[in-house]
């Protein structure tokens, strides 16, 4: 058998209170240190350096940055700590331009928003100028500069026809969109839901709301089977015919007439 080496109860105390030296002076620093994060958070927290400094918004075109940023309630004496992000998301889903929000804080002191909006489909007018009608059906009056792609709407009030409208506008294709010019709200007695389009080629369509999106995609097809010199209005809502513009029947009744005066003479 091997010997084995004994250390004396003496030689090993010097030992044991080297390693509890080192453990309480570990559990110093670590307690001098969070008591020193404690202090500078407090201090953050109290000072300035909280505060709200800058707030990005991005996405928005149709309502201004300004807008956004009254309506969250945010300004540059807000710590950055009492931002609530679900009250302040719910604050911005009601500006009628917005369809979706996004808040985030970036520390130390910065609010990003980005902001996802309602596309306009249409534009109405008031009488004195063109406001501009969302896919969710609100009008608003956008600040920018006007598109000129998409359709004018006459007649139109917020409500259930206008929804109506509004949504069989979004089943159109780009190219019949941008072949109309203005849609015309003209209800008869057999269907409140009776419209005129006036297309940028010079012809008309009758039809109804419920059913346009389904039958002005022939539109093309129809057009290219008249005579381009000979405009007149297309009616849609039943089947699909065509009647020329009374006026240019009278004009060829004139000619006819000033043919025979001639022919008599």
């Amino acid at each position: 058998m091997s010997e084995r080496k004994i250390v004396s109860l003496e030689d090993r105390i010097p030992k044991l209170k080297e390693q509890r030296k080192r453990k309480a002076n570990r559990r110093l620093i670590f307690l001098i240190s969070i008591f020193f994060l404690l202090i500078l958070f407090v201090v953050y927290f109290q000072s300035p350096l909280s505060h709200v400094k800058n707030i990005k918004v991005a996405g928005n075109q149709l309502v201004d940055t300004e807008t956004v940023i009254k309506k969250m309630g945010i300004s540059n004496k807000t710590n950055i700590w009492s931002i609530n992000k679900e009250k302040t998301t719910s604050k911005l889903l009601t500006i009628p331009e917005v369809k979706k929000a996004t808040v985030k804080i970036n520390f130390p002191n910065n609010v990003v928003v980005q902001i996802k909006e309602h596309s306009a489909v249409a534009h109405i007018s008031d009488g004195t100028k063109l406001l501009t009608v969302l896919e969710s059906g609100n009008i608003v009056n956008q600040k920018g500069n006007s598109q000129s792609n998409i359709p004018i709407l006459t007649n139109f009030k917020q409500g259930k026809i206008l929804k109506a409208m509004v949504e069989q506008i979004q089943e159109l294709p780009k190219e019949i969109i941008n072949s109309i010019s203005e849609i015309n709200y003209s209800p008869k007695k057999t269907d409140i839901y009776h419209i005129t389009l006036y297309m940028n080629d010079g012809f008309e369509v009758s039809a109804t709301i419920r059913t346009l999106a389904s039958k002005i995609i022939y539109y093309p097809s129809i057009v290219s089977q008249l005579d381009p010199n000979v405009k007149g209005v297309i009616d849609l809502e039943v089947g699909s015919t065509f009647k020329p513009f009374k006026t240019e029947v009278k004009e060829e009744d004139g000619h006819k007439n000033d043919e025979n005066q001639e022919n008599e003479r």
